[in-house]
């Protein structure tokens, strides 16, 4: 059965046997993320490596996604590796501190301006919000709190401030030698940890640029000043990824939900890829089977028109990385049995922005109301595709290319799978036949069936999309 929403799996030690990572890609492994908060660079460059002649191997594409680390607000180390907090305990931050002399009365903190960011009154959240508390003054270095919800705490565990407001930099020098990284690795996606707002988004996109990268950038929408600032990020990412983890701490978790499905229909709206991310199959780090719970968190994203959803630990450190993947694969395929409605639906006001979205919309259109198998687009960049994308319609996408940034591009791309095909090395007359010769041998259509065709009057030509064709296959 055709799958349309794509799936992201971070790679970690449990996928460092090559074995594994191909069974993960004939699990359904779409595109593979590289957390850069982990690791060192050989790591990271070995695993880029490893996933591609994996993905050769198998003779399927699989995008590859560098998730930089951000600023990440931690505290500082405890002497004896933890410490408990009690309901009502006091409680201190302290800058200054050494930073693994942490005790039961104060530890401290690696982000030496939070206590200029905070002030009586506000709510830290640490430990993923499992920790909280309150603070009831700040002096200096040192901020006194008190503790409202307890439990463990141990070393170098994040903090956030409740409803956002921390001004630490989305982009650390950390994350600018790893964009440079990036580019030299020539990933798909670079994606941007607690984006505020446009600028964090153009600045990332500079530095690839700087560095003559071609990857999209990826907004993970994980602050509170993303939430405000979304219709000017939207404007300016390829993509989005709603990072429901740090998200739910700073807007709580009874928000999640409805903000998951805010985003998602924006982000479509406007033309942009979105994966949706966080603790999505989690107890699969420790068994080989997900809870009902879990696969109804899946299947809602998918029925929200997600392009793409996300394991993290289960496959980085957990027991069944492989197991993880098939279990998402089938999960998606149960859910979009069930889809309901048609998000991203065909606009009739307005103008169009270019000859590519007439076309894609062109296309999407007759291919929900005529008997067609595939559809094919001749593309260089892979926005018509794109644009067919925002649409649901049963048909598969394929995307012919000769690019390979865009072949890895459109593996995120929901309901579009890449084929690596060079036009310009096809005699014009005997392109028709050459496209519907590697559907058939892929066994993706048979003689007779209609396909629809995109193309552009100049071959190779980027933006030169300007016809629709319906078109009948033969057997030369």
């Amino acid at each position: 059965m055709f799958r349309r929403t794509k799936i992201v799996a971070t790679l970690g030690p449990a996928t460092d046997d090559p074995a594994v990572l191909r069974g993960m890609i004939e699990a359904g492994l779409d595109m593979a993320r590289i957390n850069f908060s982990h690791g060192t660079r050989e790591d990271m460059r070995r695993r880029i490596v490893q996933v591609r002649e994996a993905a050769a191997e198998v003779g399927r594409p699989v995008g590859i996604l560098a998730d930089l680390a951000g600023p990440k607000i931690r505290i500082e180390s405890f002497a004896q590796g933890r410490i408990h907090l009690a309901e009502g305990q006091e409680f201190a931050l302290d800058t200054s501190l050494d930073p693994s002399a942490g005790n039961e009365r104060e530890v401290g903190c690696a982000y030496k301006d939070l206590p200029r960011d905070v002030k009586p009154g506000d709510s830290l959240l640490l430990a993923d919000g499992f920790i909280v508390l309150d603070v009831l003054s700040v002096a200096g270095t040192r901020i006194e709190c008190v503790t409202r919800i307890g439990g463990e705490l141990s070393n170098r565990k994040g903090v956030n401030r409740q409803g956002g407001g921390l001004s630490a930099p989305a982009l650390t020098d950390k994350d600018l030698e790893d964009i440079k990284f990036a580019a030299e690795m020539a990933v798909d996606y670079v994606a941007v940890s607690f984006a505020r707002d446009a600028a964090d988004i153009r600045r990332a996109q500079s530095e690839l640029r700087k560095w003559r990268g071609k990857a999209h950038v990826v907004a993970k929408i994980e602050r509170h000043e993303a939430i405000e600032n979304l219709a000017q990020i939207l404007a300016v990412t390829d993509a989005v990824m709603v990072a429901r983890g740090d998200l739910g701490v700073e807007m709580g978790y009874a928000e999640l939900t409805g903000l998951q499905k805010t985003i998602i229909p924006q982000a479509l709206a406007a033309n942009r890829v979105v994966i949706t991310a966080t603790q999505m199959m989690e107890s699969m780090i420790n068994s080989p089977v997900p809870t009902r719970a879990e696969v109804s968190d899946v299947a809602n994203a998918v029925l929200d028109g997600t392009d793409a959803v996300m394991l993290s630990a289960e496959t980085a450190a957990g027991k069944f990385p492989i197991k993880a993947v098939q279990a998402m694969n089938d999960v998606i395929l149960g859910a979009e049995k069930y889809e309901l409605g048609n998000p991203g639906s065909v606009r009739t006001e307005g103008e169009f922005q270019n000859t590519e979205e007439a076309i894609a919309k062109a296309v999407m259109y007759t291919a929900n109301h005529l008997r067609v198998r595939a559809i094919v687009a001749l593309t260089e960049s892979g926005l018509t595709p794109l644009w067919m994308s925002r649409i649901r319609v049963d048909i598969p996408v394929y995307a012919f290319t000769r690019q390979e940034t865009t072949r890895g591009r459109v593996t995120l791309y929901r309901g579009v799978y890449p084929v690596l095909f060079d036009v310009t090395h096809t005699v014009p007359d005997q392109t028709q036949q050459a496209i519907f010769d590697r559907l058939l041998d892929a066994g993706i259509v048979d003689v007779g069936d209609q396909i629809i065709l995109t193309k552009g009057d100049l071959s190779g030509v980027q933006g030169g999309t300007n016809s629709l064709q319906i078109l009948r296959v033969v057997r030369r």
